[in-house]
């Protein structure tokens, strides 16, 4: 079951009945959950959602790099980009999702991308750039957060034109594509909010 009836498929192949992978190794899938949401705050309160969030997130041992509270058609939504330790011990695997939350139940769009060959190097150029005591900083969402991937500078933004093949870049511009382009199903859209 998916709570979306339509998603901009434009690049993707299917590879399953919910997922789909791009030329570039980008995997896409969508999600129906239907059990409520284990968010750690309501999406009215933005900045205790986005600082639980950053706290579960390290201490599952991966890194939350961004998240907001967005619209998608019209509905409440969490986005969030973060990235998690490759299973297979090289590199790093970088995940966006949106999680459309209703108050039994929740969507997911899921959008991942491994490093493959040399893997660090934007890591090193902006650490070459700023220098180590300026690289790391505290999460902006939980600076008490400890545990999991750091934050630091290298995921910022404003580095991706710089680095327009890597996998951060690639989820953070599909991400902003793609989000536009959903449609809800009427009925999910109808349950009560979370």
């Amino acid at each position: 079951m998916s709570a979306f009836t339509h998603l901009d498929l434009t690049g993707f192949q299917q590879i399953d009945r919910f997922a789909w992978r791009d030329e570039q190794g980008t995997v896409m899938s969508v999600h129906f959950f239907n059990l409520r949401p284990d968010l750690p705050a309501p999406l009215a309160e933005p900045a205790a959602l986005l600082a639980g969030t950053a706290r579960h997130t390290a201490g599952a041992g991966a890194g939350l790099i961004d998240a907001a509270v967005e619209p998608v058609d019209g509905v409440p939504a969490l986005r969030q980009l973060l990235k998690v330790r490759h299973p297979q011990g090289h590199g790093q695997v970088f995940i966006g999702s949106c999680t459309v939350p209703r108050a039994t139940c929740s969507t997911v769009l899921k959008l991942q991308a491994p490093e493959t060959g040399p893997t660090g190097m934007r890591e090193a150029f902006i650490m070459a750039q700023l220098g180590p005591d300026r690289f790391y900083t505290p999460s902006p969402f939980a600076p008490d957060a400890t545990g999991g991937l750091p934050y630091h500078w290298a995921d910022h933004e404003q580095y991706d034109a710089q680095f327009p093949q890597h996998p951060l870049t690639l989820i953070r511009a599909k991400l902003r594509r793609l989000l536009p382009s959903i449609r809800l199903d009427e009925r999910f859209k109808a349950l009560p909010s979370f």
